[in-house]
């Protein structure tokens, strides 16, 4: 077989080849959450918590298993971890059409968080590895091109409900139907990688020490890159708290557009698709900015920008003034995003940097899932309706008391100063 051996191979028609797997992937995962798995769960007659619990437990999937999967793929090669992700992909989401309960669709959404626990870092791992001195600009481009799949999903998801329902609720069956386009979506990203990546396979490093007894080592390392650097925790730390906040509104803009508002299913995957947009539009050039500037002063404004429009979302219910401010909230998670991930990298070594970035990712994930999660908790607290005020503002609080722990804690410089300090 053809082994890979240098970057210009995925720079070229792998790489694109790369981005349409992702899109198709990541169409198919988008499909599967916003707004649809939040009504789906809301159908069984469950509470907020249960519903943030749905939200988020597959993102606790990957809050135990990315770490493992970055190390995976240092041992035995990023394709073929890229290979077991996408088989996730394709094979879970057919459970779906079977999920007669909340706690059938509880167990289905933790295995279906393997899916991007395992293909994520990997991802991430390869375009740091090719990108050179562009990395956050590379980061942000492929993820741009990715989560369009997102942006599509989203509102196809919601347009599909309102279409198959009516003003009726939805029933079990349309649920069903959803899921069964999930299933294709995901199939065909792993049809499309068999062909694109044919005779591309990258060999196990065993010669340089990558081999299977030295797991353990590994994922060592690749913690105490994160937990013992006091300026790599803090970034992580920055992108894991503006996780928190998009799981929760992944879990409760819609249920508060629907039921709250009065917005039908599409609507509320509108206001999601917008908010995807700007953060698709807006991140390449943040990467650039990111590349050419600093990256420490992005992020700690990036958070303001997340944290104001979160705190007013809950105080209207015109769709007008909700749709600029998702529009703003997303303008603040691609310049949080474009850089985090990058000044990690630049922070950690080259050789741990699998490892590295699946620890980065599992701090990602514990944001994400705790979001839904607490988000759930604070609704269940404080009552539904126009108490969704304050549920929202200490999680705006949080945000801001993230960058101001930032601020004081990484020291803010020019990008040519961090490269020269790590």
């Amino acid at each position: 077989m053809k082994t890979i051996t240098n970057s210009s191979e995925y720079m070229g028609g792998t790489f694109s080849g790369l981005c349409a797997v992702g899109f198709l992937a990541r169409a198919s995962y988008g499909l599967a959450r916003t707004p649809v798995l939040a009504l789906f769960a809301a159908s069984f007659g469950v509470g907020p918590e249960a519903i943030g619990f749905a939200v988020a437990i597959s993102t606790v999937t990957g809050i135990f298993f990315k770490m493992p999967a970055g190390v995976l793929s240092d041992v035995i090669g990023r394709t073929r971890t890229l290979f077991i992700g996408l088989g996730v992909f394709a094979v879970v989401p057919f459970a779906y059409m079977f999920v007669t309960s909340y706690e059938s669709l509880v167990v289905i959404r933790f295995f279906h968080g393997f899916a991007t626990a395992i293909y994520g870092p990997v991802v991430m791992a390869v375009v740091i590895e090719v990108s050179g001195t562009k990395r956050a600009e590379m980061l942000s481009w492929f993820s741009s091109v990715t989560i369009i799949g997102n942006l599509i999903g989203a509102p196809l998801g919601g347009f599909l409900l309102t279409w198959m329902s009516g003003d009726q609720t939805p029933s079990l069956l349309d649920f069903h139907i959803i899921y069964g386009i999930v299933a294709a979506l995901g199939m065909s990203s792993l049809i499309i990688a068999i062909w694109v990546m044919r005779g591309r396979w990258d060999s196990p490093q065993s010669g340089n020490g990558r081999t299977i007894s030295t797991v353990f080592v590994q994922f060592r390392n690749g913690v105490k890159e994160i937990l013992f650097d006091r300026r790599v925790l803090l970034t992580s730390n920055m992108e894991g708290i503006q996780n928190l906040s998009v799981g929760a509104l992944e879990a409760f803009l819609p249920i508060y557009t629907v039921f709250v508002c009065g917005f039908s299913a599409f609507e509320a995957g509108l206001l999601w698709g917008v908010q995807i947009a700007v953060t698709i539009l807006s991140k390449p050039l943040m990467g650039r900015i990111s590349d050419k500037h600093g990256r420490a002063s992005l992020l700690f404004w990036g958070m303001f920008v997340c944290a104001i429009p979160f705190l007013l979302i809950p105080w209207f219910k015109d769709l007008k003034v909700l749709l600029l401010l998702a529009a703003v909230f997303g303008l603040g998670e691609a310049i949080v995003t474009s850089s985090a991930a990058a000044l990690v990298s630049d922070l950690c070594r080259e050789d741990n940097l699998g490892s590295a970035m699946g620890t980065f990712g599992t701090i990602f994930d514990v944001g994400h899932a705790s979001g839904p999660i607490l988000a759930g908790f604070l609704i269940g607290v404080f009552g539904t309706g126009i108490d969704y005020r304050i549920p929202f503002a200490i999680i705006s609080v949080l945000l801001i008391g993230a960058a101001v722990a930032f601020r004081f804690g990484v020291e803010i410089r020019p990008m040519k100063s961090d490269r020269q300090h790590k």
